[in-house]
């Protein structure tokens, strides 16, 4: 039962890290007993620990909704993450090793390749590279903890985050940003790099509000 329980849940959070599941989507739990080939014991504990991490909110007798936070709740989540990345970033200056620089310097250079071929189109496909990208900062950190933390809590924004690379110019500034990120985690600057990537990963108060319009 438990295979099956953790077997729904992977399939979910690799929705929501595709783009396939965004805020506000409900979750049935129908379909998902058919897909997956189960009874609705396995559904209802894999909603159980969803829930429990904030990623869904259960309906009585009709599944679940992806969470989609009001103004307030983006802002403190927001505020929260901007710090874990940024503690991420520094801890990696600290801490990675060269295997890990190497991965680091490969996700940048992916994310340059796709600015430079594709420009402001497939923002999509770029996002999935800027993951790597943060995936490769938050493992060089060594702190496997601080790594669940940021996982959890990038899926409750990673809709908005998605969605920013849709404005004229974000993915070639992400990418900039990105090496520059990289270039201070490698030379051990722990401190520009925590303040590189906060910058990197904050929304001014417009871009906020546009994001939530848009998504909304």
């Amino acid at each position: 039962m438990a295979g099956q329980t953790d077997q729904i849940v992977s399939a979910i959070l690799a929705d929501i890290d595709a783009g396939r599941l965004n805020p506000g989507d409900v979750l049935e739990e129908a379909p998902l007993m058919q897909t997956h080939a189960v009874s609705r014991t396995p559904v209802r504990e894999a909603f159980i620990q969803l829930e429990t991490a904030g990623l869904i909110r259960r309906l009585p007798r009709k599944g679940a909704v992806l969470f989609k936070p009001t103004l307030e709740e983006f802002l403190g989540i927001l505020e929260v993450h901007v710090r874990l990345e940024g503690q991420a970033a520094g801890l990696a200056a600290r801490r990675r090793t060269p295997d890990q620089a190497a991965r680091l310097d490969a996700a940048v250079r992916a994310c340059e390749a796709h600015a430079l071929a594709k420009g402001d189109g497939d923002p999509d496909g770029y996002y999935q590279l800027n993951l790597h990208f943060h995936e490769a900062v938050a493992l060089a950190s060594g702190n496997p903890f601080l790594v669940e933390m940021i996982k959890t809590n990038a899926r409750k924004l990673m809709a908005y985050y998605r969605a920013q690379y849709r404005y004229p110019g974000a993915i070639a500034a992400s990418a900039r940003e990105h090496r520059e990120i990289a270039d201070l985690i490698v030379a051990h600057d722990r401190d520009r790099a925590e303040a590189a990537m906060v910058a990197h990963m904050e929304f001014d108060q417009a871009t906020v509000m546009d994001l939530l319009v848009v998504l909304g």
